[in-house]
C-alpha cells in the first residue's frame, strides 16, 4: 500500500527550509542552518507567502517570483520614525551608539517577540545623542521577492 505524501493545508505544522530574496540577493534563509518550523496562519509568515505553500507535498522543493509588494507590502513612510534618545535609554539602550545601517531589534509591546528597525539616521546636539530615525518596514517591503523553498515535513 502505497501513502502519499501530507500537503501543506490551513493551520498545518510545517518544517521546511526557506529562502526569501530581493533583488539585491539573499534577505532571509535557513538553508545554510536549522530547517524552521512554523504553524501557517500563526502570523510567522506573510499571507503572501503562505498562500504559496498550499497544497505542496512533503519533499516539494520549488521556487515562488512575487511583485514587487506582494510578499511584504509596500514601503511606507510612516514606517520611518525618530525615536529620541530618552525613549531608547528607557527601553534598556543606555549608552547604545548607532550607525547608519545598524539594524536594532526592540521588544514588542506585549513583551513576547521581537521587531526590527534599521537606522536611517542620528540627530545629535553638543556631542550627545538626541534621536535616532528608524525604518520599520520590513527589508523587502516593496521589492520583488524569490521565495525558494523545501518543505521537509507537514503535521
Amino acid at each position: 500500500m502505497t501513502t502519499t505524501p501530507a500537503q501543506v493545508q490551513p493551520g498545518a505544522f510545517l518544517t521546511l527550509h526557506y529562502r526569501l530574496s530581493g533583488p539585491a540577493g539573499d534577505a532571509i534563509s535557513t538553508f545554510e542552518g536549522k530547517p524552521a518550523t512554523l504553524t501557517l496562519g500563526s502570523g510567522q509568515l506573510s499571507p503572501a507567502l503562505e498562500a504559496c505553500l498550499m497544497g505542496l507535498e512533503e519533499g516539494t522543493q520549488t521556487s515562488f517570483d512575487l511583485p514587487a509588494g506582494a510578499a511584504f507590502g509596500e514601503r511606507s513612510a510612516t514606517m520611518q520614525q525618530w525615536l529620541d534618545a530618552k525613549e531608547l535609554r528607557a527601553m534598556g539602550e543606555p549608552g547604545e551608539e548607532y550607525a547608519v545601517g545598524d539594524v536594532v531589534h526592540f521588544p514588542t509591546p506585549d513583551g513576547a517577540g521581537q521587531f526590527a528597525g534599521v537606522v536611517l539616521a542620528t540627530r545629535e546636539a553638543d556631542g550627545k545623542l538626541q534621536a535616532v530615525q528608524f525604518d520599520f518596514n520590513h527589508p523587502l517591503a516593496g521589492q520583488p521577492v524569490r521565495f525558494d523553498v523545501h518543505v521537509i515535513g507537514v503535521l
